[in-house]
């Protein structure tokens, strides 16, 4: 009997125009096939930014829609093997990785490890190969039962935060003594302020830009040395000066630009968390140099290729496990469950309406 399912898609031409259909997949996978039971993902700022993004990134082309102008917008969360073809894969096995905004999803495994396996259906073989990638979580060092609320909502963005901490360790953050971080109580901001006030190179100073809303919120961490309002850009003093822009905001760009002038020494562009007022070509960009985006699977597979796969992920794993215990003291989980749940609290997040301090896992399932 086929097994009855529902996914959340969303018209890509119009974020805020999402709906639930139903979907059917055969309770006996094709041969090399598996069937997951999407148990609960988490859904952050980083999602809408998956959703934003410029067409030749790819998020969309990850979980297509049957349904002309729509898509499903990628999360990161838990799902359990509940039929499976594939004669190394057994059903009940469970797994963490890129998911669909659905009650299940079908995949091809290949390339599996001890760790993990890569979904090797065809239609995902042309995106970046690090989202295609399941870990078993039997496997994973990290991994705890009372933990996945946690590692759904941090363990991708803390990634970037990593590779971001990285990048400007690497250059010797570009010959600033200043790194301003825009959307500061984002969560990636957050682990990037988390990994540079942990061990901070003498006389660099941090600054997260916020909203008057989040400003308390973010002060409260403890790991930004200055919290300023967007309004109060100017008022910064002209140091050199490394940008990191997780807003996307293309005014706020601008000023930086404008205020910092040659005093700017890099730009890098990541998040589109204010994506109402983003514009993927900055046009009259005046002062400072050319903002570069930061792609962190790119960034990502060069770092693999230097450590290896088992020295990037335990690299990563120790950073993670230390933020995810300093984490717990000021995140708040919420959990939810069914469509209605899950479109509402897309909704909220699309229009910004997220407390910063509260993080929310979700279910597709009753």
């Amino acid at each position: 009997m086929p097994i009855k399912g529902q996914d959340l898609i969303v018209n890509r031409a119009k974020l805020s125009e999402a709906q639930t259909v139903q979907s059917e997949f055969p309770d006996s996978p094709e041969d090399g096939q598996c069937l997951l039971r999407i148990d609960r993902f988490a859904l952050t700022a980083n999602n809408i930014t998956y959703a934003v993004a410029p067409d030749a990134m790819g998020y969309w082309n990850f979980f297509p829609s049957d349904q002309d102008g729509f898509g499903r917008v990628p999360v990161w969360g838990y799902a359990e093997v509940i039929a499976s073809a594939h004669p190394r894969i057994e059903a009940g096995a469970r797994v963490y990785g890129y998911l669909p905004m659905s009650t299940h999803m079908m995949i091809e495994p290949g390339k599996i490890t001890h760790f993990g396996v890569t979904d090797m259906s065809p239609y995902r073989q042309e995106m970046s190969a690090i989202y295609n990638q399941y870990s078993f979580i039997d496997q994973d060092p990290v991994y705890a039962p009372e933990s996945e609320g946690l590692i759904s909502l941090l363990r991708p963005l803390f990634t970037t935060s990593f590779l971001l901490d990285y990048l400007h360790r690497e250059n010797n953050y570009f010959g600033a003594d200043t790194l301003i971080l825009s959307s500061a109580s984002s969560k990636t901001a957050i682990g990037v302020a988390f990994l540079m006030a942990r061990d901070k190179t003498a006389n660099l100073k941090i600054v997260g830009l916020t909203s008057a809303g989040n400003a308390k919120f973010t002060e409260s961490l403890g790991f930004y040395d200055q919290v300023i309002t967007y309004d109060a850009i100017e008022t910064l003093p002209k140091a050199k000066s490394a940008f990191i822009d997780m807003a996307g905001d293309a005014d706020t760009l601008r000023r930086i630009h404008k205020h910092f002038d040659e005093h700017l020494t890099n730009s890098c562009r990541v998040g589109l968390t204010h994506w109402q007022n983003t514009s993927n070509h900055i046009e009259g960009l005046k002062g400072g140099p050319k903002p570069e985006f930061f792609f962190a699977p790119t960034y990502a597979q060069q770092r693999i290729k230097d450590w290896t796969p088992q020295g990037f992920q335990e690299k990563v794993g120790a950073a993670s496990t230390a933020f995810f215990i300093s984490a717990a003291k000021w995140m708040d989980i919420s959990s939810k469950t069914g469509p209605d749940a899950v479109q509402a609290t897309y909704i909220e997040m699309l229009n910004g309406r997220i407390n910063p301090a509260k993080g929310h896992i979700l279910s597709m399932h009753p």
